[in-house]
């Protein structure tokens, strides 16, 4: 069937931009006029043949749009009615003709006039059209189903039409789309196409109904079980009070805990305030769970329960010297503190730093202080902690927000006062979410942690009466400021003797507990300890030294399950290597004989002292010195400057000034596999320097450590202690060291004192006089001329290392 049109031409009409709706054909449409330019245009269409073209705008909130604010595709619209309103509006019903496209919009008389064109004049009606009108109609029906805003009955029957054009423009006038969409639809000039859109957007809308259906029904079963429950609890409260049992609500129970609790009035008060809050909230709302969480937590925390402190300081002492051997220095500290507390009745925290190496007992050392003090033991690792709120708290605008590890250890112990343990204080990070060494700041500061403030709880808690006691390895990755708040005391590494009583006393019992076997079936004699110390371990504490006492334990209670409980062990230096095998270290020994150019030095590790050999060689060159045995920065500038002083020290070692420029000069320092470095190596250098050039052996029974000058001068070192135990273990029994570590002497244990004889010196000259096996030659007559007139940096410039 083919619909007869009028002759497609343009026209020109006035134009009245339009917001907020779009006029299908086909359809009635009132709408207010108030703005001067439209009742215009109005005006101009009343007077002609009240035909007038309607187009929307794209932006509603113009008042004064332009033609290139207005879409080019609108509506050719009858003016059917208009009624001016007494506030000078005009109320206006149009009815939509057929849509059209704006070629040119002008401005005249203050309105626009569009020339507009209209679509094709005649459509094709096939049956692919008249099976998609059938489509979009059965998808209308179910759309105006489930939207519940249009009238069913009356909506179905203005569809039921059998031209496509019509149905389509009644039917997206009907829908409940955006402008956007609308006027893409109004745009689409053949009804085949805009059926098929139509099409489309049906499927999308009914999906989105079905949908929010679906929620709309899940909402409310929730919201009729919740009243179901409320309404329940209700009537068993009822029916328990006309029973008359006398039972008291929930709410006055937690009444009675806040009061009891013992908190401080300002967190009383706001504790009472969010109980009442959560009486009047429905019990199964997101917010009284909430709330009841915070109740709880604040009930949790000990805001007056104390432990009952064993202030004897016999007991104290007698604690400590069962749990460690030595540790003085920090066994006088801790006695001092608890002298401290006899004396002053409210006394300020105190903040204890043990920093050690591994395995030196600084944890079991705040167990032991708990124990001594009868105080409860709580311990927090901080290693690789890196969020401010693990210290600090989530605050409970957070879903699942708890309070931070601090009060969460509070409640763990129970107390106010107990010794809390902050393990690894070194090992702490920090990134994008904050810094947890800062929150500690206050935790560990005496003058604030009286009003140490968590995110979650958001009140003052006190922890002043908290011993915390902090844990590290090293010292220089822990912030100034949080080194400041803490007492350090730094817990040096076992000598070997202290080892051995450790074992004796303490971890051959241990792991003989842990193993299940008994005195009659495994005995350590002292000489097998040692061996195992020298030849199994090499670290500063005894962790390892435990773990082959008990790997040698574990191979004899198989062997005591297989022969009998009757079978006995006795583990001695010889049959050690048949438990653990091949020794994997080796202790450095002294060369069997004084040797040209090779000295003995001494070192420090984290894991103890050791010898450090000292080679040079000299050769045919040209002046360069050659420096391997991947030392660091610092030592191969001790290298340097031990060179600066032996060349000008040339005379007294019978050379020329320059003796160097015929010579490569090669200063080894052996296991080059291991890095070295700092700056204790350098008179070590020095002497081996001037073996090398004066050709004069270096004693082989001295052992020597300490800092060069340009001019000569030996200056102090660290890591005394461990040094001379390390020279001790390689048969050396006498050490050359700066006068300035004479004052270290008191601290070391008494088996080096009586064992070695320590030469203290300040200069060089000393330091050779005493190392090498005979006097340095007679200066030179001419070197020592040519010497006086040399300035004083003979030094010069020196050879890079290679």
């Amino acid at each position: 069937m083919t619909v007869p049109r009028e002759k497609n031409e343009p026209r020109k009409l006035p134009m009245m931009p339009i917001r907020d709706m779009v006029i299908f054909p086909y359809m009635m449409t009132p709408f207010v006029v108030g703005r001067e330019s439209s009742v215009r245009a109005l005006e101009e269409a009343l007077n002609g043949d009240r035909k007038i073209f309607l187009a929307t705008q794209h932006d509603a909130s113009i008042d004064e749009p332009k033609a290139k604010d207005i879409y080019q595709v609108g509506a050719i619209c009858n003016i059917v009615q208009s009624v001016k309103m007494p506030d000078g509006n005009i109320k206006v019903l149009v009815e939509g003709v057929e849509r059209a496209k704006a070629v040119e919009i002008t401005d005249r008389d203050g309105f626009f006039v569009a020339t507009v064109r209209t679509g094709k004049r005649d459509f094709e009606m096939t049956p692919a059209v008249e099976q998609l009108m059938q489509r979009v109609t059965t998808l209308f029906e179910s759309y105006v189903k489930l939207q519940q805003s249009l009238n069913y009955e009356a909506i179905v029957a203005t569809v039921r039409m059998d031209e496509a054009a019509k149905l389509s423009d009644t039917i997206a006038a009907n829908l409940q789309l955006n402008i956007e969409e609308k006027q893409e639809l109004l745009a689409i000039f053949d009804p085949a196409q805009r059926l098929a859109r139509l099409a489309d957007m049906l499927d999308v809308e009914i999906e989105k109904l079905d949908l929010d259906r679906n929620i709309q029904s899940r909402v409310k079963k929730q919201m009729e079980k919740a009243q179901k429950e409320y309404y329940l609890n209700e009537k068993i409260k009822a029916i328990q009070k006309e029973l008359g049992r006398g039972e008291k609500s929930e709410f006055d129970e937690l009444r009675k805990k806040i009061e009891a609790a013992g908190m401080p009035k300002e967190v009383l008060d706001k504790c009472i305030q969010e109980l009442k809050k959560l009486e009047v909230m429905p019990p199964m709302s997101a917010e009284s769970t909430v709330s009841r969480n915070y109740i709880d937590w604040l009930l949790a925390v000990p805001w007056k329960k104390r432990s009952k402190e064993t202030r004897s300081i016999d007991f104290a002492e007698k604690v400590l010297n069962a749990d460690h051997y030595g540790l003085e220095k920090i066994k006088e500290r801790i006695l001092e503190f608890l002298a401290v507390r006899q004396l002053v009745k409210n006394p300020k925290g105190s903040i204890l730093c043990f920093v050690g190496p591994p395995g030196v007992g600084k944890t079991s050392l705040g167990m032991s202080i708990a124990k001594a003090t009868g105080r409860k033991f709580v311990r927090l690792s901080l290693g690789g902690v890196h969020d401010e709120a693990e210290i600090r708290g989530h605050r409970r605008t957070y879903i699942g927000a708890m309070p931070g590890q601090i009060l969460q250890h509070m409640k763990r112990a129970g107390t106010r006062n107990p010794v809390f343990l902050l393990d690894e204080v070194d090992k702490i990070s920090s990134d994008f979410r904050g810094d947890p060494a800062s929150a500690l700041l206050e935790v560990l500061d005496p003058e604030q942690n009286t009003t140490f403030q968590d995110h979650y709880l958001d009140v003052d808690y006190d922890l002043s009466q908290v011993l915390f006691v902090a844990t590290a390895n090293v010292m220089h990755t822990i912030p100034a400021p949080l080194q400041d708040r803490m007492e350090i005391l730094r817990l040096q590494g076992y000598t070997e003797q202290e080892k051995l009583e450790i074992a004796r006393q303490y971890l051959v019992k241990k792991q003989r507990e842990q193993t299940g076997l008994s005195e009659k079936n495994i005995v350590f004699k002292d000489d097998a300890i040692v061996e195992m110390i020298r030849a199994y371990t090499r670290e500063a504490g005894v962790r390892n030294l435990e773990r082959e006492i008990g790997n040698i334990c574990r191979k004899v209670a198989r062997k005591v399950v297989k022969a009998g409980a009757r079978h006995k062990e006795e583990i001695t230096a010889a049959n050690v290597a048949d438990f653990l095998g091949v020794a994997r270290f080796r202790d450095s020994e002294a060369h069997e004989q004084s040797e040209i150019g090779l000295v003995t030095g001494l070192a420090w590790t984290e894991v103890g002292g050791s010898i450090l050999t000292t080679e040079v060689q000299v050769l045919d060159g040209k002046g360069k010195l050659t420096v391997t045995g991947q030392l660091g920065d610092v030592m191969q500038e001790s290298a340097q400057a031990a060179l600066a002083y032996i060349r000008s020290k040339a005379p007294a070692l019978g050379l020329t000034r320059e003796f160097y420029r015929s010579i490569d000069i090669h200063l080894h320092v052996p296991e080059g596999a291991i890095p070295k470095d700092g700056p204790s190596a350098g008179i070590t250098m020095a002497t081996a320097l001037a073996s090398a050039l004066a050709k004069i052996p270096v004693r082989r029974d001295v052992a020597m450590t300490g800092e060069i000058t340009l001019r000569g001068k030996v200056l102090p070192i660290g890591g005394l202690k461990e040094k001379l135990l390390a020279a001790l273990r390689a048969g050396l029994f006498e050490a050359i060291l700066p006068r300035a570590n004479e004052k270290d002497i008191a601290e070391l244990p008494d088996n080096i004192k009586n064992s070695m004889k320590l030469h203290f010196v300040d200069t060089m000259d000393e330091v050779l006089a005493l190392a090498l096996e005979r006097p340095l030659p007679t200066p030179l007559p001419e070197a020592a001329k040519t010497l006086a007139a040399v300035p004083a940096e003979v030094a010069g410039n020196l050879p890079a290392p290679q």
